[in-house]
């Protein structure tokens, strides 16, 4: 019988890392990075991505020490695994008249948070040069 367990465990396993690489094969495909072109009149685009992902897996069988010396038999079993995949747009392609032309996606937030920490500098050093002319 322990046997039977094995081979159903290891099943699992195979069947845990066939789904991870199925999804990984999906999500990392290259048209996650260079979307559907679409066309409106004579202009194509081409929406880009930057696409990143990751993944882990991880098993046990078994835990050590863990026997049951009435039943002369051990327990344990495991499992795990996971996939991310994180997605920006990065910007677009347009071809126009046989040309094509890079336009970036804007990053509102970052230029957002660029001004805050322009702001901020300018307060400090603001501020500093204020009481040094005090003194």
């Amino acid at each position: 019988m322990a046997a039977s367990t094995e081979e159903t465990t290891m099943d699992k396993q195979d069947a845990s890392v066939d789904l991870v690489t199925e999804s990984a094969r999906d999500a990392l495909h290259v048209r996650r990075v260079f979307g559907e072109p679409y066309v409106s009149g004579e202009v194509t685009v081409i929406p880009v991505a930057k696409v990143m992902g990751g993944s882990g897996m991880g098993y046990g069988n078994g835990a050590r020490g863990a026997t049951d010396e009435a039943a002369g038999t051990e327990e344990g079993a495991g499992g795990g695994g996971g996939f991310g995949v994180r997605a920006k747009p990065a910007g677009v392609y347009v071809v126009r008249e046989g040309k094509v032309q890079w336009q970036p996606a804007l990053d509102v937030n970052r230029m957002a948070l660029g001004g805050q920490i322009l702001m901020a500098v300018a307060v400090v050093a603001l501020s500093w040069a204020l009481r040094k002319r005090r003194r």
